[in-house]
């Protein structure tokens, strides 16, 4: 399974009205950070099928959303659950810290 893409448009209905939580991976085409993480995006899209939605949202194209939640620098992974964002990542860690973040909204 691979993550899903959100934009500006389908924000509202995939991740504020979703019923599982939700990782959003804010990310671009230029982004050399964003590269090295997005194995690990996919990766989790698969493990957490059904449990979690796991998402990716480029920035470029989408920039009311970046700019709405103040995302400066990418990678930026966002937590969202119940409508509700829960928590932050910035940066390109390693996948155990976001597997523990995102095993803490489930």
């Amino acid at each position: 399974m691979k993550p899903q893409n959100i934009t500006d448009s389908n924000f509202d209905d995939e991740v504020l009205k979703s019923s599982l939580p939700v990782l959003i991976d804010f990310w671009a085409v230029w982004c050399g950070p964003c590269k090295m993480i997005a194995p690990i995006i996919e990766e989790l899209a698969n493990e957490y099928e059904g449990k979690a939605k796991i998402c990716k949202l480029d920035v470029d194209e989408n920039q009311q959303t970046s700019i709405k939640y103040g995302v400066r620098s990418i990678p930026t992974l966002l937590l969202f659950k119940e409508g509700k964002l829960k928590d932050t990542i910035i940066g390109a860690v390693p996948k155990n810290v976001i597997v523990q973040k995102l095993n803490s909204v489930i």
